[in-house]
């Protein structure tokens, strides 16, 4: 998965919205599909306008859960949105996850400001989705 630093810095090199929306269209295409028996009403993410499914791993051999995230949409944008979300918060402690924003990643990207609102809805729903997964986490600890 491509790391959240490297997709700030080819954002930086991307001028052009059209430009910065086929990279996004990009990194959903590097997403790992998500397996037929993933694609559950469980890991389905609700508030989102196109389909979007989640699937959580928790490993709870440290000293804290660390959680882990596959996920898929069926729009190419969304893909790309999916697979940012995932490289802010996949194989991270649940209490980081709990209090990282994800949100700030999209202002510096400037994706806030280009994203329709249900669009915004949609990221908000699966950020807020793994949040819970990770305080679930930590109360099962």
């Amino acid at each position: 998965m491509t790391s959240t630093a490297d997709i700030i810095a080819d954002f930086d090199l991307l001028d052009d919205w059209e430009d910065r929306y086929r990279y996004l269209i990009e990194l959903g295409r590097k997403l790992e599909p998500l397996p037929e028996e993933a694609r559950t009403e469980e890991n389905k993410v609700r508030g989102c306008a196109s389909q979007v499914w989640v699937e959580t791993r928790v490993d709870h051999s440290g000293a804290q859960p660390v959680l882990s995230f596959r996920g898929d949409s069926d729009a190419h944008i969304v893909r790309g949105l999916v697979c940012l979300v995932l490289s802010i918060y996949s194989n991270r402690p649940a209490d980081e996850i709990a209090h990282t924003e994800a949100m700030d990643v999209f202002q510096q990207l400037g994706l806030t400001a280009h994203l329709t609102p249900q669009r915004s809805n949609g990221v908000r729903s699966m950020v807020e989705r793994i949040k819970n997964d990770a305080r679930q986490s930590l109360q099962d600890a």
